[in-house]
This record gives C-alpha cells, sequence and structure tokens, in this order.
C-alpha cells in the first residue's frame, strides 16, 4: 500500500492543476459519465455503478450510496467497490443499490477551498446530485440515499452528511481522517512530513484554523444534533484498532454521546488503515447499516406520502438553506431557518413506528 506521504507529496506537486475529469474504468454494471458544473464552470467526470437488476426493472427506482473515495488517485478502488456492493445486491444482502462514484481529486478532502479554486463540497451537492437524479432512476429523497466513505472520504462523508440531513438519512466514516481539531497534530503514525501537511493545509484550507474547523465535522456535529436526533439519521464510524486515525475518531464518537445524536462506532480488532479490511470486518458483521438507512420510514403525522413537506412548508426547502450557498442556515444554533423553527416542523412529522 502506498504511503501516506508519498500520496502527499504527489498530490501537492500537481495541486495547482485541478484534475476535474478522470480516464473511465470499466467493469460490470460501471458506466462513466461527464457533465458541466456550473459551480466549478468545467466538466467534472464521475462513475456510477448499476444493479443487475437495473436493465431488467425499466421502470423501478433505486437507492443510492455516494461513496468518496480517500487520498490519492480517485479511481483507484472502484473496480473493487463495484463488485463489492454488486454481489452484496445480488445475494439479497442489501436491495439492489446505485452506487456513485464521484471524483473528489487526490486531496480535495471533499471541501469547498478556501481560496474558492476547487469548490468540491459544492460541485457534489449541488451539481453531481441533481445531475445524478435527472440521469438514473434514483430515489430522489433523502430516504434513499447514503454517503458513505474511507479515511478522506469518511470526513467528508461525515461533513457532508452532517451538514445536509436534507439530503442524506445514513452517514458512515470508514477510517476517517483527518478528524484531528488541529490539522498540523499529526496522529501518531501517520508518517507524514510536516512540509507536505503544511502544503495540504495551506492548498484546502488557507493554513487558517478557524476554516478548518468551520468545515470539521466536529463543528457541524453541533450545529445539526437536534435534526439528527429528530431524523434518527443512521450513523455509523469504523475504524480499525491500528489504525492511525482510531483515537481521534474515538474521540468523535465520544463527542457525538455528548451530543445525544445517534450513531454506532465499530473498532476493529487488528484491522490498520485498510479499506478491505474495514469492510471485510463490518460485513462480517452484517449488512444492518444500509438496510436500516434505506428502511427510514417517513414521518407518520404529516408526510405520509413521504413528499417532504409538512403542513405545506416544504422540508427539503427549509433544510437545504443550511448548507454552503444556501442561504442564511442556522449559524447561530437558534433552531430556525429564517423564523421558521425547525423543532416544531420537524416535530409534526410524529415518531418512527
Amino acid at each position: 500500500m502506498r504511503r501516506p506521504a508519498l500520496i502527499l507529496a504527489a498530490v501537492c506537486a500537481a495541486s495547482a492543476s485541478a484534475q476535474w475529469t478522470t480516464p473511465p474504468v470499466s467493469g460490470p454494471g460501471l458506466v462513466y459519465g461527464t457533465f458541466f458544473s456550473p459551480t466549478a464552470q468545467t466538466t467534472v467526470s464521475y462513475h456510477v455503478s448499476l444493479p443487475s437488476t437495473y436493465d431488467a426493472s425499466p421502470t423501478a427506482r433505486f437507492p443510492v450510496i455516494y461513496w468518496l473515495h480517500g487520498s490519492g488517485v480517485p479511481t483507484t478502488n472502484i473496480p473493487t467497490l463495484n463488485t463489492w456492493f454488486r454481489n452484496a445486491s445480488a445475494e439479497g444482502l442489501i436491495p439492489p443499490v446505485i452506487v456513485v462514484f464521484p471524483n473528489g481529486m487526490g486531496a480535495s478532502m471533499w471541501c469547498n477551498s478556501l481560496d474558492g479554486s476547487v469548490p468540491m463540497e459544492s460541485v457534489v451537492i449541488d451539481d453531481l446530485l441533481p445531475h445524478v437524479d435527472a440521469t438514473f432512476r434514483t430515489i430522489a429523497s433523502r430516504r434513499g440515499r447514503i454517503v458513505e466513505g474511507f479515511s478522506m472520504g469518511g470526513q467528508g462523508a461525515g461533513r457532508l452528511g452532517l451538514r445536509r440531513p436534507d439530503l442524506f438519512a445514513g452517514i458512515s466514516m470508514l477510517g476517517a481522517g483527518p478528524m484531528q481539531l488541529d490539522f498540523m497534530d499529526a496522529p501518531k503514525g501517520s508518517n507524514v512530513p510536516p512540509s507536505q501537511r503544511a502544503a495540504l493545509y495551506e492548498m484546502v484550507w488557507g493554513s487558517d484554523p478557524a476554516y478548518y474547523l468551520a468545515q470539521h465535522p466536529w463543528t457541524i456535529a453541533a450545529q445539526r444534533a437536534s435534526v439528527h436526533q429528530t431524523l434518527l439519521t443512521e450513523i455509523r464510524i469504523g475504524v480499525g484498532e491500528e489504525d492511525f486515525t482510531m483515537p481521534s475518531n474515538v474521540d468523535f464518537h465520544g463527542h457525538l454521546v455528548s451530543l445525544g445524536v445517534p450513531h454506532e462506532l465499530t473498532v476493529i480488532p487488528g484491522v490498520g488503515h485498510s479499506l478491505p479490511g474495514t469492510l471485510q470486518a463490518l460485513a462480517a458483521a452484517g449488512w444492518d447499516f444500509y438496510n436500516d438507512a434505506f428502511a427510514t420510514p417517513c414521518r407518520e403525522a404529516a408526510d405520509v406520502d413521504c413528499s417532504g413537506s409538512v403542513d405545506g412548508t416544504d422540508l427539503a426547502q427549509i433544510l437545504g438553506q443550511w448548507g454552503p450557498g444556501h442561504g442564511a442556515g442556522d449559524l447561530d444554533g437558534s433552531g430556525t431557518v429564517d423564523g421558521v423553527d425547525l423543532s416544531r416542523l420537524l416535530g409534526a412529522w410524529g415518531t418512527v413506528q
């Protein structure tokens, strides 16, 4: 496995030129796509894994996993993950599912860079997600979406999923990093030289500790805790016991506990910072996370048709304002957006049956 230091060296050396497209990857059920991103003002590529039943069921709609890769070459693990999820669907372990592999470049951290040169989070949320829903037969609602990732992608899944409770019913953070609250406080065992860590810190967060913390899942979890409690978002943290990100992931688990945000932590014995090892260990314990997230019920009291509206108020529109570039949001943690009491609105959805 490539050392993190070598990955960062290659990434930082090429950081001046954003690589918004990758070469296509071939495989059963894999589709390579491109679209024009209004946010990035350029063509952006992605891959999609379609279940074996997609063509045979021309009227069916399918749930979607947005799978965020780790640092390094964006397409490296697509063939493995394509086989992994297609086999799981074929064996009935999870429902037939569409898996979207966005192109997060080598080290975007799935974050809008402070200087605006790589607006990665906005490209995924504001441009790619609507494009996928318009192009494929997705279940185009919160209950039909999970965001998951490993390493850089695990941290990104935490940020995107926690920030956008209107879009994702499940959040899966695997070997997530960076999760320390001071980016330059290198986790023991990461083997990334200080000069390369500093280059990445500048490239993504402008070497600004306030911006780094504002984009950190730790901060966003505190801002969104009450909504995730109400919506019962399925959240899991999976990390190897020997993974250098393990201590900061366990700290984040403690933070969620203190916030009262329901979630599940699995520390996997004998596993380091390894995607295959992490996936295999979690699969051995069952596929409940995916099934539970996709089974998220609509709130019986008002949203019986799963339309996303309560008393004539569009829930997605209100919650959508919490995302980057979507208006004032709930930056003060008051529980209101533009005068709308989110606790009252979400409470109207009743209890989960």
